[in-house]
């Protein structure tokens, strides 16, 4: 694929996987492990590697694209093994080829493969330069997005940002996304570079000078339409401010009492024009229920109380938010207990440890059934969640 008459796409589609990083749910549409090459006048550079699964179709694609060419340089932008595991492949097929990466990079590449290419290396810094002939990459510092030794570079001739995992979705290429690219992008940046807001933010600054005209990320596909929308998008989701209005309601319910009441205060909310998502932390994608955490201004915690405190599901579903850098939103609280109910109680000595919250002074309490007192408290709450 040409991303530009010097810029070819060299990538995978992967549709084997299951769990992305062990615990992102990808089995619909799969996920794509992208890699590029520029072939400027005078050296070539390939930008990144793939999954080791697919090394040898990556080859052919880069032999494919290179046309008789050979390469000058590998550019590891990124030292995650479903970018990296085919460095050493290409090592050996192209013993000419330098390494181009950071310092950390090297060091990674140690551990993973027993040699640092100490005889081949380029260690690009912020600012440096690489000169391809007619094409010329700048290199820029991303520590943190979100590895410790990440790069992005800049192709000034056709104005591309090469972006490592930023701006990278879930989801093969050669798949469409109904959805289309949002859903899958927030849910990705969440799960894996949410915490590293503040180091997303420095780097947004850093682009913010640069004329692009195309983003090639790791993941996902190449961004060239609009590209205000993704900046400003992702200027969104690392200064962790709230994307739309709406109220995510994460619940846990043993025997369905509770899980009777959040319906109800579903319902309540949607009659007061509210946009509702609701999600069972025991079955549903808890990536998909922080994904909308993060993407609504107001959240609803709802817990069975268990052995004196919120239920297992719960904890890790606060936790995970509490990672990555959950932050100014709203947050209401429903407990269920038959005897003696102590989840808020619990759950707001969990989240109010995190930056910027405000607790609605409603609270919801169902001891054992919904009766008219939880339904009463359902209302007062869902009139608060809707002013």
């Amino acid at each position: 694929m040409e991303i530009t008459k010097d810029i070819k796409y060299v990538g995978v589609n992967d549709h084997d996987i299951d769990l992305f990083e062990g615990q992102y749910d990808v089995r619909e549409n799969g996920m794509a492990y992208n890699s590029y090459v520029v072939l400027g006048e005078r050296k070539v550079a390939v930008m990144d590697a793939v999954d080791a699964h697919f090394v040898g179709e990556w080859l052919e694609n880069l032999e494919t694209a290179l046309d008789g060419r050979t390469p000058d340089y590998l550019v590891v932008h990124h030292m995650e093994p479903d970018h990296s595991a085919g460095i050493a492949a290409f090592a050996k097929k192209y013993p000419e080829a330098q390494i181009v990466a950071s310092s950390m990079a090297f060091k990674i590449m140690a551990a993973y493969f027993g040699i640092d290419f100490s005889d081949r290396r380029v260690i690009a810094k912020e600012g440096a330069k690489l000169d391809l002939g007619g094409h010329e990459l700048t290199f820029i510092g991303a520590m943190n997005v979100h590895w410790p030794e990440v790069l992005f570079s800049y192709d000034s001739a056709d104005k591309v940002l090469f972006s490592a995992d930023a701006f990278g979705k879930f989801g093969a290429n050669d798949v469409e996304d109904p959805e289309g690219w949002a859903c899958e992008a927030r849910r990705y940046y969440f799960g894996i570079v949410g915490k590293f807001g503040s180091f997303v933010q420095a780097v947004l600054k850093k682009a913010a000078v640069l004329d692009i005209e195309a983003i090639c990320p790791l993941h996902g596909p190449v961004l060239k339409e609009d590209l205000g929308y993704y900046l400003d998008t992702y200027n969104t989701w690392s200064s962790y401010q709230p994307e739309d209005q709406g109220v995510t309601i994460a619940y846990v319910s043993v025997y369905g009492h509770l899980k009777q009441g959040v319906l109800e205060l579903a319902d309540a909310l949607e009659a007061r024009g509210q946009k509702v998502s609701v999600f069972d932390l025991a079955r549903d994608d808890m990536a998909e229920a922080v994904e909308d955490a993060f993407r609504y201004d107001r959240l609803v915690l709802a817990s069975t109380t268990y052995n004196g405190d919120m239920f297992p599901f719960m904890a890790t579903f606060i936790h995970t938010l509490a990672e990555h850098g959950y932050q100014n939103r709203k947050v209401a609280l429903v407990e269920a207990g038959s005897w003696a109910p102590t989840a808020a109680k619990v759950m707001r000595s969990q989240v109010e440890q995190m930056k910027d919250i405000e607790f609605a002074e409603a609270k919801v309490t169902v001891r054992g059934a919904v009766d008219d007192g939880a339904r009463a408290q359902i209302a007062a709450l869902a009139d608060e969640l809707s002013k």
